[in-house]
């Protein structure tokens, strides 16, 4: 194995490990160099089809795109895909193989230490650096005997440490602190530097704290990240808090009021970010009903739908919805969503519940019935309406077929790199409510703008004849690198990845 490896661990979950690995993976493909990023386990709703049809977590394909590679399902080995507060379905290598309550599966954590293994080696072989992402905290005492993610990951990969701390919601110090403290001594020496990320104000308030830090434990500051609200890139497995506490302020009458139901098993939600580039538009994730209608409401994908629609019972969104239809509110379902439009969900082999058959939202005509293969495969289509060709992908358990004429949405012409020809999704009362098992559609610029253009016309809005301007992704990801490249030291980094780091080096802490 020739690949250096370097691992992102974090002080808790949501210190930005994701995003920091992702702007490492793409500093060092701009300093030359072949890199993969690697997460052992991951536990994310939010997940990818790599292109041999692998279902991996979002965030890796994120990183893998940021350092330029294409990702196969060896970036992420084990994926939890959580369908309750208590169990997951466990994929490996890629594919679905049992879910597992918590306790199960945590006995079971060493029998997929050779799957982590043999990936980690295969991309060690292939690639001139691996950016190991870690998850959660190394700290978590009571799963230390249970890890494969953290500290074990980094022994397999004779990885050194970097430990994330987010500043922005207090306490950083006292938590690298705290967590060499709480994690043993041979794990505490792979710790080689500590990150500061998302710092606001003035920089040089921090410098006593770095040099008590480095006092305390020996261990040097690699940098300090400043905060930045308009990144661009998703946060691994919810919203980010800037986009959290400015949820639902923007209600704009003048702007098209895009509402997505926010549910409790609520799966690639990603799906919408899109929306939030657009200036005319107000996306809103909505937690509870609201007391007014949009113009758009969309009901997301799900990893459990039935458990779902049961929520969109007992919440009262259901009568939502319905009044949205009687009121011409556009009512789209994705996947999951889909599904809960038709009349029927079956579940003959209980693959979601007991319970055989439940009652649909009766919106559109159709029945989906669950089977125990899961569907997962990239797939090209075309928008029937507009002949605009998207790019997508469908992970999903069922099938679902129309019980009368209606109108598809999509021509699907390529499947898992395969020329196809057949339909995709339903269409009824002239476009106002349709469904779709294709994600990631509403990605494509010029299929976004199409369906944007419809409300702009009805809301008297300036018509745009191409998609607003926004930065692509190759740029997003080029602006991260950069944040990362002018607040750490190069040196210190580049020393830690070599694994020739001295005890007595005097980094530059502070830029």
């Amino acid at each position: 194995m020739s690949a250096k490896t370097i691992m992102i661990q974090g002080t808790g979950s949501h210190v930005g490990k994701s995003v920091m690995t992702a702007g490492l993976c793409r500093m060092l493909l701009q300093d030359g160099f072949s890199v993969a990023p690697f997460k052992a386990q991951n536990m994310s709703n939010n997940s990818f089809v790599t292109h041999d049809g692998g279902e991996i977590g979002r965030a890796q394909a994120v990183q893998a795109e940021a350092a330029g590679t294409r990702p196969p399902v060896d970036m992420n080995p084990i994926l939890l895909k959580p369908n309750s507060d208590m169990g997951a379905q466990v994929v490996v290598w890629g594919k679905p193989v049992k879910t597992m309550q918590a306790r199960e599966y945590q006995f079971h954590t060493s029998s997929f230490l050779p799957q982590v293994q043999e990936s980690l080696n295969r991309l060690m072989n292939k690639f001139d650096v691996v950016v190991i992402e870690g998850a959660g905290s190394p700290a978590e005492i009571n799963l230390q005997d249970y890890d494969i993610v953290n500290m074990r990951t980094a022994q397999l990969a004779d990885a050194p440490v970097v430990l994330v701390g987010d500043i922005d919601r207090g306490g950083v110090f006292a938590s690298f602190v705290g967590t060499l403290e709480l994690i043993p001594p041979k794990d505490r020496e792979r710790i080689k530097a500590f990150l500061i990320n998302k710092f606001r104000g003035d920089i040089s308030l921090l410098e006593s704290g770095i040099v008590y830090l480095l006092g305390r434990t020996g261990i040097p500051t690699l940098g300090v990240i400043p905060y930045e609200a308009n990144l661009g890139i998703m946060e691994e497995d919810g919203l980010s808090d800037e986009r959290i506490k400015n949820n639902g302020r923007d209600q704009n009458p003048n702007k098209i009021l895009i509402d997505v139901i926010w549910l409790p098993r609520v799966s690639n939600f990603t799906d919408f970010a899109s929306f939030d580039l657009e200036p005319d538009v107000a996306l809103t994730y909505l937690r509870e009903v609201p007391n007014r209608l949009p113009d758009i409401c969309i009901i997301p994908g799900t990893k459990s739908t039935i458990a779902d629609l049961e929520f969109l019972r007992t919440s009262g969104f259901d009568q939502w919805i319905q009044k949205c239809v009687d009121h011409g509110v556009t009512v789209i379902g994705i996947c999951g969503g889909y599904q809960m439009l038709g009349e029927w969900i079956l579940d003959p082999y209980g693959v979601e519940s007991n319970l055989e058959e439940v009652p649909g939202l009766g919106l559109i005509s159709s029945v989906t019935a669950f089977n125990p293969e899961k569907i997962m495969k990239q797939v090209s289509a075309i928008h029937l309406e507009s002949g605009i060709e998207v790019e997508g992908y469908e992970i999903h358990m069922g099938e679902t077929k129309h019980m009368s004429i209606t109108r598809p949405v999509f021509q699907v012409t390529e499947c898992g790199g395969n020329t196809v020809k057949s339909e995709d999704g339903i269409s009824v009362r002239d476009g106002q409510i349709w469904g779709t098992y294709l994600h990631g559609i509403f990605d494509s610029d010029a299929f976004r703008n199409y369906f944007l253009n419809q409300f702009r016309s009805k809301k008297s809005l300036s018509i745009l004849t191409q998609p607003a301007a926004t930065a692509s992704k190759q740029e997003v990801y080029d602006r991260l690198a950069n944040l990362v490249r002018s607040h750490v030291d190069l040196n210190l980094f580049y020393h830690i990845l070599n694994k020739q780091l001295s005890t007595n080096l005097a980094p530059n802490q502070i830029k």
